[in-house]
């Protein structure tokens, strides 16, 4: 039979082991409540926002060490198949109308401006091609681009003044904007139709030729044959 010593030495690791499993269960409970508050705070930073948010821009009112990218993903999940879905556009979040449900307000929408066959085939070339300058872009299409043109997009927020080519004259370099993945319902330039969508849709000759690619965009930061742009262009391009 065992003595006294050893009955209070297996009721003491009970006890030990009690303890253990409440503050275990207290930690965890810490951890949830903490995880729902940084949950509820990204959904009313979102909500709140006219314009996507990246995670760096969120991270500041959450808790420390908080791991933004994994709460965003939960967050995703809980919309899905709702009225409102958490949309990823480029490295910035925003809750947008689920797609299927999108007629719904465009019904309601009013174009304020009309965009050129011109305007149109100049965005499409610089989704398509970036970085492209503006004697590039002439090339592709074979007739001159307006400077009212260029304008227009940048003011739409579409496009962006990149950098300068590294050749004679230093020609300004464009590129698409977060703006113009939101617009368009792209998570990244990736999900741009390709040669086999953008035929189906009527807006490719189905003659084209079979060895006919369509072109990768670039997005990212400024590529060798680039230099930056000077910092005055930069306020000109925000203004």
């Amino acid at each position: 039979m065992p003595d006294q010593d050893q009955e209070q030495d297996v009721e003491s690791q009970n006890i030990d082991s009690v303890e253990g499993a409440d503050a275990a269960s207290h930690g965890n409970d810490d951890r949830s409540e903490i995880f729902a508050r940084n949950i509820r705070i990204i959904e009313a930073l979102l909500f709140a926002s006219s314009e996507p948010l990246t995670n760096a821009q969120m991270s500041p009112f959450l808790s420390d060490n908080a791991d933004v990218e994994n709460l965003l993903v939960s967050l995703e999940k809980t919309y899905r198949g709702r009225g409102i879905n958490l949309a990823k556009r480029g490295d910035r979040w925003a809750f947008r109308t689920a797609d299927d449900l999108g007629f719904l307000l465009r019904r309601e929408e009013k174009e304020t401006r009309s965009m050129s066959r011109a305007a149109l085939e100049t965005m499409a070339i610089i989704a398509y091609h970036q970085p492209v300058t503006r004697a590039e872009i002439e090339e592709i299409r074979g007739v001159a681009a307006g400077r009212g043109t260029l304008d227009m997009l940048m003011e739409a927020g579409w496009i962006r003044m990149r950098g300068r080519r590294r050749t004679p004259g230093r020609p300004v370099t464009y590129g698409t904007t977060p703006e113009f993945l939101d617009h368009f319902s792209l998570e990244t330039l990736t999900d741009l139709p390709g040669l086999e969508e953008l035929k189906g849709s009527g807006l490719l000759s189905s003659r084209l030729p079979p060895d006919m690619q369509m072109p990768l965009p670039f997005d990212g930061e400024l590529r060798d044959d680039e230099d930056p742009l000077d910092s005055d262009e930069f306020e000109d391009d925000e203004e």
